[in-house]
């Protein structure tokens, strides 16, 4: 029963998203608000929709409905309750489920928030939003059905991939997901005013906050998704270039690009061609990434494989790029008339040289990700293009960034003088050259470390001489301490939210520089009762243990980690699941404040007698998770309205 209603619900759903896109774009080109009415409630009807095929499926996992063959194939009777949970979105067909739920969750939030206030936007936004709903909705109908049949119905699953049992996969995919989606509101407030010929400011203020959401989720989704690969995947690192990890990390790029040149928009009316653009090429992005993710093409952790639905997305995105550009062309005009840059030394500058490094680096990504699927199309040769590649290209064009959010926000409009270059760098250069200069004699020897650094210290300085000379122009006026930082935060929260997501970067910065410059490691063979040294900690081998567990097999090392006085058992595992040909890692750590101690098991002997252990000490990796916490305070003070009064 519960495949016949999934797809008879999805199929009616479809049927919404076309008729609401038609009748929305019918609405607005005769000027009928039935019409527009009608896709509204064709709107909450796919809403309604898709939560019931969401809901369906939650409950066949739950169940355990092998009827269902995409339920079969992502769990099985040993799955514990949470991860069938999470199984829902685990492979192809259930996470376009949720992709499609979130997009329709967007669309209705815009209904209830936009319907009054974009009265010639909104009929368009709405278009553009149900039709691509519809597309995703004729996905889960004919190209990844999930509510598909399967005969005869087995009595036990396959099982869920075992390395998408973590908490991560509840909070990863979702964050990415509700960035991806995010994505599409600006996306849709972009076209419409294309549509309409309402080029201005009107749609970058409409959307200035769903950017920023959008923005936010794809941060968090990144972040997550590096946590996840620090304590799960057993390789010890948090970045590793993969495929799918860049198609998520190339339209957070042009994403903080668009953020960037929107303020030139608003500012000096300029960049109004680039900032609609840059919205495109962002949607544009997030329907690539899903295609690499899910057509089969790449080899990842992450991917899920299905040959076939690769036609749909990029049949989908040609058409979404085919009818930006032309509508693109048919509002040149409209688009080429802006201000001019009035000097080279100027706040647009430093924005428009920002947005150069970033889009730089996403084409750097892009050019990695793909050239080696290129490679085996045209010679039919494999080229794996590894870390080393984006690290020695993206690196410079990062470091230029940092420098530019130094100083970006300081500098002056239009054209700065040398008496606001004064005021507003001497004493961050000071300091950030100071800083270098302490770095080398502390014997830090790697030049990008102490770049990196000394360059975090300066943007860092910036944001001090600012916060600063604006809170001392609040206490001339009388105000008190506290009160008159609290009031800076609260009338100017888009300025000052953006300085605390870029200490949040600094410190996510901080974090990635000290773990790839000071982290150590070693792999060992110890006997039960030997220890091994490294960085000052002493790891003893205690033993084996093996448990049977709900859906496999375990052994588990015991460590004892001292530096002096015993500081914690770590008990690193091997994983050893029926459905799988090799076993999976479980790593344990030790977190710090300053060092992580991490154990990888290696192989061991069947009696417990000795076992090989990948001990490694990682410096300043928590500074990234907190750098993060970070990033996420400055967003919601950023995203919070506006309470500007006269001072």
């Amino acid at each position: 029963m519960i495949p016949e209603l999934g797809s008879a619900a999805a199929i009616v759903a479809l049927a919404l998203a076309l008729w609401g896109a038609v009748a929305a774009a019918t609405g607005a080109r005769t000027g009928r608000p039935a019409l527009v009415l009608s896709a509204q409630h064709a709107a909450l009807g796919v809403f309604v929709l898709v939560t019931a095929c969401f809901a369906l499926l939650t409950y066949a996992f739950l169940i355990f409905d092998f009827s269902v063959r995409y339920v079969a194939i992502n769990t099985n009777l040993g799955t514990p309750f949470y991860y069938r949970i999470t199984g829902v979105w685990g492979a192809l067909e259930g996470s376009i489920i949720l992709w499609t739920w979130m997009l329709a969750l967007y669309t209705l939030i815009v209904i209830l928030r936009h319907r009054e206030s974009a009265h010639e936007l909104y009929p368009w936004v709405l278009t553009v939003m149900l039709s691509v709903m519809a597309f995703f909705l004729l996905v889960i109908t004919v190209a990844a059905p999930p509510f598909a049949r399967l005969t005869p119905v087995p009595a036990d699953g396959r099982g869920l991939n075992p390395l998408l049992e973590d908490t991560g996969m509840i909070t990863h995919p979702v964050a990415l997901y509700l960035g991806f989606t995010g994505v599409t509101v600006p996306f849709a407030f972009a076209l419409a005013a294309l549509i309409t010929g309402r080029v201005g400011d009107a749609w970058i203020t409409l959307t200035r906050r769903w950017t920023i959401i959008a923005w936010y989720f794809l941060s968090l989704g990144l972040l997550i998704g590096g946590w996840w690969s620090y304590h799960v995947l057993g390789w010890g690192g948090y970045w590793a270039w993969d495929p799918v990890e860049n198609a998520a990390f190339m339209p957070w790029l042009t994403a903080t690009a668009f953020l960037h040149s929107v303020m030139v928009q608003e500012r000096r009316r300029m960049l109004k061609l680039w900032n609609l653009w840059l919205v495109i090429l962002t949607f544009g992005l997030t329907l690539f990434g899903t295609f690499l993710t899910r057509s089969g093409v790449i080899a990842s952790v992450h991917a899920f494989t299905q040959g076939s639905i690769g036609v749909f997305f990029l049949s989908f995105l040609a058409l979404v790029l085919l009818t930006a550009l032309a509508l693109l062309a048919w509002r040149w005009d409209a688009l080429s008339a802006q201000g001019e840059l009035d000097s080279v030394v100027s706040r647009e500058s430093a924005f428009l040289l920002n947005n150069v490094l970033l889009i730089a680096a996403a084409f750097t990504v892009f050019f990695g990700t793909v050239f080696p699927l290129l490679s085996e199309a045209v010679r039919g040769v494999k080229v794996s293009v590894g870390a080393p590649f984006f690290n020695q290209v993206n690196v410079p064009l990062f470091l230029a960034l940092i420098f530019l959010m130094g100083v970006g926000p300081l500098i002056a409009w239009r054209r700065a003088s040398p008496d606001n270059l004064r005021r507003s760098f001497l004493w961050p250069v000071a300091v950030g050259v100071a800083a270098a200069a302490l770095f080398s004699a502390l014997g830090i020897r790697s030049t990008l470390a102490v770049l990196a650094l000394a360059l975090t210290v300066f943007v860092a300085a910036t944001i001090a001489v600012d916060f600063s000379r604006a809170t001392r122009a609040r206490l001339r006026m009388g105000e008190r301490l506290l009160p008159a930082m609290g009031g800076l935060l609260r009338r100017h929260n888009r300025r000052y939210g953006g300085f605390v997501v870029h200490l949040g970067i600094l410190i996510v910065t901080l974090g990635v520089t000290g773990s790839q410059a000071w982290s150590v490691q070693t792999e060992t063979t110890l006997r039960r009762g030997e220890a091994a040294e490294l960085a000052g900690y002493r790891v003893r081998f205690d033993g084996l243990t093996a448990t049977e567990e709900s859906n496999h097999f375990k052994v588990a090392g015991a460590f004892t980690v001292s530096n002096g006085r015993v500081l914690s058992v770590l008990r690193p595992a091997k994983k050893f699941y029926p459905q799988e040909q090799s076993p999976i890692a479980g790593v344990d750590y030790r977190l710090g404040f300053g060092e992580d101690v991490y154990l990888v098991l290696g192989d061991f002997a069947r009696d417990g007698s000795e076992a090989t252990v990948k001990l490694q000490v990682n410096r300043l990796v928590s500074w990234i998770w907190i750098g993060g916490a970070v990033l996420t305070l400055g967003a919601l003070l950023a995203i919070l309205p506006d309470r500007k009064k006269p001072a």
